[in-house]
């Protein structure tokens, strides 16, 4: 399957500019927390090391520069978003260095950190009902556009194919590369699900019998930024449900307890969403034939999420 929007920035001569950085993350190996389930071996991608701090630098990057592709992102445009933290951060960043104004719509259930980050980035950030989650703030940048249409560019990282058409295009192909085409299961928790999407198809291009699991919060009310409960949700128009061989529902405290294990088990500081992921891995490598190799992805990185009580707890 061919993925949209296949656009690489002007190459530079010299050292890397911003866009330029994104990817190539490295695939590190969980030692510890796995070292009880015989035959594993778990892997993640450390996607919090991108260069604006998630792995949603690289749907952004992709959906930057489609739009300029297209002359939708033009001179004159702002670029406006929902989000609940680190699509904006990438936007802000990125849009930045493009030379763009960034408008963001963000839940005020967002870590104080992300929210930080982005004022400091110099993005206009509307904060909406903490209750609604993501749902509100894709609810307050719809209505900003249908306003003034001319005024945005408006990417909807929920709808845009150059979201999942990003992990089909890099962060599948880097799996493969790396594992030398062992993986046998991949897990990822659902946001916009372009991550899951996209590297689902790739994988299952490459090698049917590739076990795809997807994770979601196990309620309507969570912990797990960035992640969909999606029975109760906006289900993002670029999900492909047919794609998961399985689902698993993941209570936040289950990813708070993995938060800790991971920074200090593993000296790998990352945030909920990314906990999750593992702990979601390490079920499913408890039922899976052994051996198996299994990879997930580190979402962001823990300094996002420094204000939150559970980082204190034993």
């Amino acid at each position: 399957m061919s993925a949209p929007h296949g656009i690489a920035p002007p190459s530079r001569s010299g050292g890397l500019g911003l866009l330029d950085a994104v990817g190539g993350t490295a695939l590190l190996e969980l030692d510890h927390v796995g070292r009880d389930v015989p035959g594993l071996r778990l892997f993640a991608k450390a996607e919090h090391r991108n260069p604006c701090g998630s792995i949603k630098d690289r749907p952004v990057r992709s959906m930057l520069l489609a739009g300029l592709a297209s002359g939708q992102l033009r001179a004159g445009k702002t670029i406006v978003e929902a989000t609940s933290g680190n699509t904006g951060i990438a936007h802000a960043m990125l849009g930045g260095a493009l030379g763009f104004p960034v408008t963001l719509f963000v839940p005020a259930s967002a870590s104080p950190e992300r929210r930080a980050i982005l004022t400091a980035c110099g993005a206009k950030v509307i904060l909406t009902d903490p209750l609604e989650g993501a749902d509100g703030a894709i609810r307050g940048a719809r209505r900003a556009v249908e306003e003034e249409p001319s005024a945005y560019f408006y990417p909807d990282q929920y709808s845009n194919p150059a979201n999942w058409g990003a992990h089909f295009q890099t962060t599948g192909p880097e799996i493969w590369s790396q594992t030398r085409g062992k993986v046998t299961h991949f897990v990822a928790g659902l946001g916009t699900s372009g991550t899951f999407v996209g590297v689902t198809r790739f994988l299952k291009a490459r090698n049917p019998s590739i076990r795809c699991v997807s994770v979601e919060p196990d309620g309507p009310m969570h912990g797990l930024e960035g992640m969909k409960h999606m029975a109760s949700a906006i289900v993002p128009p670029i999900y492909d449900p047919t794609l998961a061989d399985e689902r698993i529902a993941m209570p936040t405290e289950e990813a708070y307890a993995m938060c800790r294990r991971l920074v200090r088990q593993e000296g790998v500081f990352v945030g909920p969403s990314a906990a999750a992921n593992v702990a979601a891995a390490l079920r499913v490598a408890r039922t899976a034939a052994q051996p198996a190799t299994v990879v997930t992805v580190l979402c962001d990185g823990g300094e996002h999420y420094l204000s939150k009580d559970f980082w204190k707890e034993p």
